[in-house]
């Protein structure tokens, strides 16, 4: 875990002849113009973190590699996937992702050690300067999920150990961010939840102006659209890739649930009031696709937080994540294919990953062509 430093403090980490050169600077990554691009734009990869933890998935483990590699498998089909791995569990993962079908021209391995497999949260939040092509990677504190499950020392080495190898300039914020938290339209909008950024256990000494400014700084955005509370069952407090997601530059597809006994009834339509309350920078009403949620799944008792939300867009092609719930799993593949017609849609069974608590967003982080 780095050292606490100053808030206002802008580091910037320049990878040259395997030296990592630090200095710092007075302009912010959107200042020297870099932005965050939308899913939907072009990537040159998408990053994983090899699973390992078997507590992550209690009882449940010995399926999960298998599941990783299928997924693995099938981005391999579209685009390069980049594997954060320690170079004892390489091997193994290999010859599963080999036996999956993976294009193992298409897969690289890095030996880099993780505590844990969600790389949408401990990975770099990769940026990019339309002007001059460089992509960069913004680099901020993750404290797994508030504290909830210590260490995490690996999976904050992450992102200076990618920016290091792939010779990327890497901008550092002391803020507590996980990649899962935000979703943004490229455009200069980014969605959060209250319950999530604006929670003790994360940035307590943080107002909610600084955190909006950090975003704006570092991400490149020029307004924050704030929801409240996410889906039961969540363990990350509400992130946003559960809940609703942006699938064009003024329109939102957003979980819903009909079942009014359902707790996530309640929250998903307060969550669609505040999204009918948005308007675009242009005035205009935001249009809202509505998701239905899975039936509800639980494990020893406690509810996971199956949402169909979590899909990954890719070059080509988006993976939606499928609970063997058959009349839903089509519809919702229906749902989000209708949202991305120029995409080949791909349901991913997720139905094992989901014992961890998150699905294909989750475990992946894409890096900008």
């Amino acid at each position: 875990m780095r050292t606490a430093t100053s808030l206002n403090a802008l580091l910037i980490k320049v990878s040259a002849d395997h030296r990592v050169l630090k200095k710092t600077s007075s302009r912010s990554p959107a200042q020297q113009g870099f932005r965050m691009p939308a899913e939907w734009e072009p990537q040159v990869a998408v990053w994983l973190s090899w699973p390992h933890k078997r507590s992550s998935w209690p009882g449940q483990f010995r399926p999960v590699p298998s599941a990783f590699a299928q997924i693995v498998a099938v981005i391999s089909r579209f685009e390069r996937v980049r594997i954060n791995a320690a170079a004892r569990l390489q091997p193994r993962a290999k010859k599963l992702c080999a036996a999956a079908g993976a294009n193992m021209a298409q897969v690289d391995f890095f030996d880099h050690p993780t505590n844990d497999a969600w790389c949408r949260d401990h990975g770099p939040i990769f940026v990019k300067n339309d002007r001059t092509g460089e992509v960069a990677l913004t680099d901020w504190r993750y404290n797994a999920w508030g504290d909830k499950y210590p260490p995490y020392n690996l999976d904050n080495a992450i992102p200076p150990s990618i920016g290091e190898k792939l010779a990327l300039r890497r901008f550092e914020n002391d803020m507590i961010l996980e990649g899962g938290s935000i979703d943004v339209n490229g455009r200069g909008l980014l969605l959060t939840s209250e319950q999530c950024l604006l929670n003790k256990n994360r940035n307590p000494l943080l107002s909610k102006a600084t955190i909006e400014k950090n975003l704006r700084d570092f991400l490149g955005v020029q307004a924050v659209l704030w929801v409240g509370d996410g889906i039961f069952g969540d363990d990350t407090d509400g992130h946003i890739d559960d809940i609703t997601r942006f699938y064009r530059d003024d329109g939102f597809i957003t979980a819903v649930e009909s079942n009014q006994r359902d707790p996530n009834h309640r929250v998903l339509e307060e969550v669609r009031a505040r999204l009918q309350s948005f308007r675009t920078p242009t005035g205009k009403k935001f249009t809202i696709v509505p998701l239905p949620m899975p039936r509800p799944m639980a494990f020893q008792g406690q509810r996971v937080p199956a949402s169909y939300a979590n899909f990954l867009v890719i070059n080509g092609a988006v993976l939606v994540p499928t609970f063997r719930q058959k009349k839903r799993d089509a519809a919702a593949c229906e749902i989000i294919g209708g949202c991305f017609p120029h995409r080949e849609v791909v349901p991913i069974d997720c139905y094992h990953l989901i014992w961890g608590l998150g699905t294909l967003h989750c475990i992946s982080q894409q890096q900008p062509a």
